[in-house]
């Protein structure tokens, strides 16, 4: 660690006047002069005699704290540094001293909290003088080779076997390498569910047989096409609902949506041109909400496209995608899991947890869309689920209408 000294005389912690008498203005300077020239015994007892008078400020405590390093006293040291550092909690050299002082001592904690603390409060290094941003570089150094340390000591905890990843996700979000993301519906929570990102497959046996269907649903998508079916916007205005501008793709076309199924009916002209998609489809469970579900469609993103982060209407439903046509550069991400698509492999996602896609190639993306209810659900669950939204597409005289209010 370095013993550099860190203010010279008149530098920047001893710069400005004390409301004080001009003794004590004296004292302080004079410390300061003995402390440049290296003095520290002549540095302590100047500063000292302020400190005794109940006159000391940060820049006293701090010059106290240099004096004391140079004579080796690491008790008064920090000492010193503890009364500075209670005046200004944010003081730099303060900070990086202690950490210093920690560092020493083997107090690797310790000494990566003050490291860390240091360079939080620290501005920009432009903004700084030369050696106290050099300074404040050796605390982000310090503060890294720490870190690193001790995740690689916390990742050799992680066993091999059931749970392991799930395990290691918690340590990347102890260390604040992933962000915690829980489900959060823009209309309906179901409280109680598990907080998963990607399902497994493992609770979905019909996924084999939809995704052996592949080519059969990609052939009848180019006949739909060809009678006549056009993709329209995904998120469209409605006149009798408030605007909002869909996280910028409101009547966007660039992601867009031909529907075989539309809150909860089929789409007359689409569905009958689609029998085997409809066949490949008939033994999910999907979620049937009368008025709102199941929504069947082909999603296409145009290239470039992006869809921003955004979260679903409701958790007691799954998403599932079927990738159909997808050239390189396409991804998708749920919370901290980033994926990218393949044609033909089905996966299943929670949508109340936040999510987006894009599509940085030069082809458009195509893939199959369709939601089923969530398997902790019971029947007797669905069912309520089923009539609390009876009850609020009946209210008032109306009729479902989709997601909203």
């Amino acid at each position: 660690m370095s013993n550099a000294r860190i203010d010279p005389p008149g530098g920047a912690a001893f710069d400005r006047p004390m409301q004080s008498s001009p003794d004590t203005r004296a004292l302080t300077q004079a410390g300061a002069q003995a402390l440049g020239r290296g003095d520290f015994p002549a540095a302590a007892e100047l500063f000292e005699k302020i400190a005794a008078a109940g006159r000391a400020d940060g820049p006293v405590w701090f010059g106290l704290a240099v004096a004391r390093r140079g004579l080796g006293d690491a008790e008064g040291k920090l000492a010193a540094l503890e009364q500075l550092l209670a005046l200004e909690p944010r003081h730099l050299r303060g900070l990086i001293m202690k950490a210093d002082h920690f560092a020493e001592a083997g107090d690797g904690r310790a000494a990566a909290a003050f490291y860390r603390a240091a360079v939080r409060s620290a501005p920009e290094p432009a903004r700084l003088p030369p050696e106290l941003a050099a300074e404040v570089g050796r605390a982000r150094a310090a503060e890294e080779r720490y870190a690193a340390d001790y995740e690689a000591q916390l990742r050799r905890a992680i066993p091999d076997g059931p749970g392991s990843d799930r395990f290691a996700e918690s340590i990347d979000l102890m260390l604040g390498r992933k962000q915690i993301f829980l489900q959060e519906p823009r209309h309906y929570y179901f409280p109680g569910l598990p907080q998963i990102q990607f399902y497994g497959r493992e609770p979905f046996p019909w996924l084999a047989g939809l995704e052996a269907a592949t080519g059969d649903i990609r052939e009848e998508l180019s006949g739909l096409l060809a009678a006549g079916g056009a993709f329209a916007p995904y998120v469209q205005t409605k006149s009798d609902r408030p605007f909002d501008d869909g996280h910028g793709m409101r009547d966007n076309p660039d992601w867009s949506a031909l529907y075989l199924w539309r809150d909860g009916a089929p789409v007359e002209g689409a569905v009958e041109r689609c029998p085997r998609t409809m066949a490949a489809l008939a033994d999910l469970p999907l979620c049937r909400i009368e008025g709102r579900t199941p929504s069947i469609l082909f999603s296409r993103l145009a290239p470039g496209a992006r869809i921003p982060p955004h979260n679903g209407f409701i958790n007691t439903r799954l998403i599932g995608h079927l990738p159909l046509i997808v050239p390189p550069g396409c991804g998708f991400r749920v919370g901290n899991d980033v994926r990218q698509w393949r044609e033909g492999e089905a996966w299943l996602f929670d949508d109340s947890i936040q999510h987006e896609a894009w599509n940085d190639s030069g082809q458009e993306r195509i893939i199959l869309i369709f939601d089923i209810w969530r398997p902790e659900l019971s029947e007797a669950e669905r069912a309520m689920v089923q009539g609390l939204f009876a009850a609020v597409d009946s209210y008032d005289g109306g009729q479902a209408r989709g997601w909203g209010v």
